[in-house]
């Protein structure tokens, strides 16, 4: 049977091309984004938590897959991941058009070992439920950890299945395989129809997912308890602003320090957890009030 390729562009495509894929396909691959040395690095972060991770409970999950999270606090390689330009600009691209500012989703060592069947196709946008139509709401990637092949589960991908109602289901000649070397990355939007592969080798398959979404929508992942204010203040304020240590609007994200009467501000932004001092307390900036009064997305978070 002859299946649909999911395209492959080189580590330094334009965003130009990447996102004229992604808007035609849903999916696109580039190609060897990582050194060697950097996977090793990274395999070397997140292996001691991946092997104490249990398998899935359900057939959803995979009862032969691990998933292992909180990678911001437990990896330096995945923050690097996670600020890669050329997928924030892709984000940027995406996203911004429907929020002041984006977020981090979720963070995940994803490991189908042998035996794994095929997991349900499906789209990421149903975190949600089915509710919201009409707006793309999140940017996904899968960074290939080991090799990617159709006999070791790479993932399923049904290209050009954005616009397909919610209930419709992926015939076998739909379906394409994300085929790719260790150290690519697979850049997908939340609309596309989608699941792991079965893996019939005899060796783990293992990818990290790290996924983006409008500011304005709760996280799958619990940024705030996966990565708390202790790990957060020690980061980079970029990555701790796309984490969620910020306004996600003018008014969205604040909270009240719960001190003794009079000694603490009442409104503040989520910064002060980390150590901002109290000046300026209160909502968002003047330049996040305009940008709410106008619906317009702040400026590019990338320079890409």
């Amino acid at each position: 049977m002859t299946h649909p390729t999911v395209e492959t562009l080189p580590a330094n495509a334009s965003k130009a091309k990447i996102m004229a894929i992604i808007n035609r396909d849903g999916a696109v691959i580039l190609k060897d984004v990582l050194t060697p040395q950097e996977i090793a690095q990274l395999k070397s972060e997140v292996d001691p938590y991946v092997q104490a991770t249990p398998e899935g409970r359900d057939d959803f999950t995979g009862r032969f897959t691990t998933r292992t999270g909180a990678l911001v606090a437990r990896s330096p390689m995945c923050r690097n991941l996670i600020m890669n330009p050329q997928v924030r600009a892709a984000a940027d691209d995406l996203l911004l058009p429907n929020c002041q500012r984006y977020q981090l989703h979720l963070t995940q060592v994803i490991r189908i070992k042998p035996g794994q069947k095929e997991q349900p196709i499906h789209r990421d946008r149903w975190a949600w439920g089915k509710y919201l139509q009409g707006v793309e709401p999140q940017l996904n990637t899968i960074w290939a950890v080991t090799d990617f092949t159709q006999e070791n589960g790479a993932t399923q991908v049904v290209p050009g299945s954005t616009e397909w109602p919610d209930d419709r289901t992926a015939k076998p000649k739909e379906i394409g395989y994300a085929e790719m070397s260790a150290g690519s990355v697979l850049i997908y939007t939340g609309s596309v129809f989608h699941g792991g592969g079965a893996n019939k080798s005899k060796a783990d398959r293992a990818g990290i997912n790290i996924t983006y979404t409008l500011g304005w929508l709760r996280q799958e992942e619990n940024q705030y308890l996966s990565c708390p204010p202790d790990v957060a203040k020690t980061l980079d304020p970029e990555l701790q602003a796309l984490i969620g240590y910020s306004m996600g609007s003018y008014a969205l994200g604040y909270f009240t320090p719960p001190l003794p009467p009079g000694e603490g501000p009442e409104v503040v932004p989520p910064e002060f957890a980390l150590g901002a001092t109290e000046d300026g307390a209160g909502f968002g900036s003047a330049e996040m009030l305009e940008a709410v009064a106008t619906s317009t997305p702040l400026p590019s978070q990338t320079d890409a």
